[in-house]
């Protein structure tokens, strides 16, 4: 495995993404969408096992305009108020163009022309939208926030989606979940799962709400899905 940061081209501005390749050359790509703490740790090591399993993994910095190369953790206030105000800042539909970005290096480089996304917390809303507004092949969203915002959007979805829904969200209550489900369940290309003891981020190693055995199950979905839909 190799792990580098890169410079992406974008329509407005050049931005970093770190890039982690398997052994042995490029296989299908995923794009890693960062949780409000930036290109962290946490998004690295994901990066990192994604590359193990013999993927090209790149996880861009959507928060380069506000200030890039953020860095954080969720083990301190100072960070937590670091990251919200970081979301606060952030214009969604400026990250969804810089995944498309993203998307398009990542095809080239793609050893089969599939690219698939796997975003957490505010990325599980991109990767949401990453599924209605770009060609992705597959998309996977951890509770991801905010997506009853977007649900009109998912007329658009031309690849396939996955979505994790922890029961006991403390950012995405039960209406907005019912409401998912409502707006979600009988789309063809749409698989919801739900978690209903957990609560957010139930799947961030070294988080309060860290699960082993839901994050477990939850990984393995994924890992079938993505195989399944690029390879």
């Amino acid at each position: 495995m190799t792990t580098e940061m890169i410079t992406l081209h974008g329509a407005d501005g050049d931005f970093q993404a770190y890039r982690a390749a398997p052994k042995g050359g490029n296989g299908p790509a995923i794009i890693v969408i960062q949780e409000i703490f930036g290109i962290n740790q946490v998004m690295r090591d994901i990066c990192d096992d994604l590359a193990e399993q013999g993927y090209l993994a790149i996880c861009p910095d959507l928060f380069w305009r506000i200030e890039p190369g953020i860095d954080i953790t969720d083990q301190s206030q100072e960070e937590w108020d670091k990251a919200f105000d970081l979301f606060g800042k952030f214009d969604v539909d400026l990250g969804v163009k810089d995944i498309a970005t993203t998307l398009e290096h990542a095809r080239r480089e793609s050893a089969n022309n599939k690219v698939g996304a796997i975003g957490y917390c505010l990325g599980g809303l991109l990767a949401y939208l990453t599924a209605c507004r770009t060609d992705v092949d597959a998309s996977v969203g951890y509770y991801g926030v905010n997506i009853t915002k977007y649900l009109e959007e998912a007329a658009t979805i031309s690849g396939h989606l996955m979505l994790h829904v922890a029961g006991k969200d403390q950012f995405v209550d039960s209406r907005a979940q019912k409401a998912m489900h409502d707006g979600l369940d009988d789309h063809s290309s749409v698989t919801l799962h739900d978690y209903p003891e957990q609560d957010h981020a139930f799947a961030r190693p070294g988080g309060d709400h860290f699960d082993a055995k839901a994050a477990d199950l939850a990984n393995t979905r994924s890992r079938a899905f993505l195989q399944a839909h690029i390879g």
